[in-house]
């Protein structure tokens, strides 16, 4: 575990006793390697169950710390990881394997029937499908969600560079740990998803990236697409219910999970719920993240376990407000109905407040053979992720930026905004992906979020042939200062963060075909309502 993290932490109560390689047998044979950390103290003491895919060395300090602090804990590799035995098929076995599991820890002496679930991204993917059980008194869930078809398919495009670097990194904790916890942190990751995402079909893209084929990336190419049944088996939103336990979530306004995070937590708030919820400034793998979490986590479990809410902060918001860099607490997520402020687009590429008077528009040709590229942002990814200077991509061709006025007064937005498109194209398969950007008094542009939209042919028409598009960019929480610019870029593409477009009906997995198309976006009903708080 980083000793940096540990001031942060509350303090020691005892040492630990660890018991490694515990094999627990499954109903149809299979054995999960399990290690169970306890502490070295008089009980009776609850448990912390957390289930990884990612080895559990990486996740052994951790751990370590929760039992220090009067904890037991189960660490569990999922099937077909790591020392564990079966074949990996993602997202599929986490609930049968997780109540198993639990009814081990049922048998234990040492389990004196209190129980949280813990753990990021996958690991709260596993939390979410057992969280029905009767026996579990909390849950802590970080960059995560019940639902993950969006997660693969935003908008039904497929999240091409997330399942490439995923799959690397799958792939390689368990065949080469260590070398590949050293490409994680080199950009090793992104420069080989970089080269794998140009493979046509998609369908041979995990040998490019792995060096083998991967049954579950081919899985979900012939069988995933369109098939309800197949993800109507994994999705545990039906599990959030007036049962579900206390829970405290945590994202980042960067994380590509926070939209669908954010909806677990607003279910829960709409049934009687009341959820911790803490998002920071933070990508998915960011620093702060890992150590806000296991600090949270500590006073979560110990609040709801063990009784003791003495740490537990007084609001159940928490939200980081970037441009002020302050925190902020609030009683629930969205704090009270925003003021929508209108903006829109017009002639000589500017962003204006209001519904926009001027008739035109701007054109630009998107190529599938040399595809927009993504920068930044809310990605999976070890480098790269988050805010970053956007002139690389506005500088290209192939994407538009309006650009308003310097701002007379801080302008504060928190939560969604609303994003509109009127647009016209040659071929009626076509992204759009709009980014809203802040931009300093020295030109410098940063991307606060942004958003995608697929059309196809099906996609309802105007007269004129032109579409009207409607959808959201990503939730986020940001202070516009005075002196700043907002600016709005549009394009077709975020190349290898989604597939591109190749302009054809080709299935994803097997398309081949490259085919440009011509853009036209109209002045007049595209633009954006703000949700916008006081400072």
């Amino acid at each position: 575990m980083m000793l940096s993290w540990v001031d942060k932490l509350p303090p020691r109560l005892n040492r630990v006793r660890a018991h490694r390689n515990i094999p627990l047998t499954m109903t149809d044979g299979v054995v999960l390697m399990t290690d169970h950390f306890a502490p070295r103290s008089e009980g009776p003491h609850p448990t912390i169950l957390m289930r990884l895919p990612y080895g559990r060395s990486g996740f052994r300090g951790i751990a370590e710390a929760y039992a220090e602090r009067g904890f037991n804990v189960v660490l569990q590799a999922c099937r077909g990881t790591e020392k564990s035995g079966g074949e990996f098929d993602p997202l599929v076995n986490e609930r049968a394997d997780g109540l198993e599991t639990m009814e081990w820890i049922k048998e234990q002496s040492w389990f004196d029937g209190r129980l949280g679930l813990s753990g990021p991204s996958y690991l709260g993917y596993a939390q979410w499908a057992i969280s029905d059980a009767p026996e579990i008194g909390a849950m802590a869930t970080k960059v995560t969600t019940a639902d993950f078809r969006s997660v693969v398919f935003p908008a039904g495009a497929f999240h091409l560079g997330l399942w490439l670097s995923w799959l690397q990194v799958i792939e390689g904790l368990r065949n080469h740990p260590l070398k590949t916890a050293t490409t994680m942190f080199s950009g090793g990751i992104e420069r080989t998803t970089a080269k794998a995402a140009m493979v046509l079909p998609l369908l041979h893209a995990d040998v490019a990236a792995s060096g083998r084929q991967v049954p579950f990336w081919r899985l979900w190419f012939e069988e995933s697409i369109g098939n309800n049944e197949f993800w109507d088996a994994i999705d545990h939103r039906e599990l959030l219910t007036e049962r579900t336990p206390p829970v405290h979530f945590m994202s980042g306004w960067y994380d590509f999970m926070l939209d669908e995070l954010l909806a677990d937590y607003q279910r829960l708030v709409s049934l009687g719920h009341t959820p911790y919820l803490t998002v920071g400034t933070w990508t998915h793998i960011a620093d702060e993240l890992q150590r806000d979490n296991l600090r949270e986590t500590l006073i979560w479990m110990r609040a709801k376990l063990m009784g003791d809410p003495s740490g537990l902060r007084e609001k159940p918001v928490r939200i980081h407000i970037s441009g002020l860099e302050e925190w902020r607490e609030f009683n629930a997520y969205p704090p009270g109905p925003p003021r929508l402020e209108r903006w829109t687009i017009g002639a000589e590429r500017q962003l204006v407040r209001g519904d926009g008077t001027d008739d035109g528009a701007d054109r630009y040709r998107y190529d599938p053979a040399d595809p927009t590229p993504n920068l930044g942002g809310a990605i999976f990814a070890f480098t790269g992720a988050g805010p970053v200077d956007n002139a690389a991509r506005e500088n290209r061709a192939d994407v538009l930026s309006y650009t308003s006025e310097p701002l007379g007064a801080d302008l504060l937005i928190i939560g969604q905004v609303q994003v509109s498109v009127r647009a016209r194209a040659s071929v009626p398969h076509v992204d759009f992906f709009l980014r809203l950007c802040d931009v300093d008094e020295a030109g410098m542009s940063t991307n606060i979020n942004d958003g995608l939209f697929r059309v196809t042919p099906e996609t309802p028409r105007e007269a004129d042939g032109s579409w009207v598009l409607h959808f959201n960019l990503h939730a986020a929480a940001h202070c516009f200062r005075a002196g700043h610019r907002l600016r709005l870029q549009v394009s077709s593409g975020a190349h290898p963060r989604y597939a591109r477009n190749l302009g054809t009906d080709e299935p994803v997995g097997e398309a081949t075909t490259l085919v440009a198309n011509d853009v036209e976006i109209f002045w007049r009903g595209t633009g954006m309502n703000l949700p916008v708080y006081e400072v």
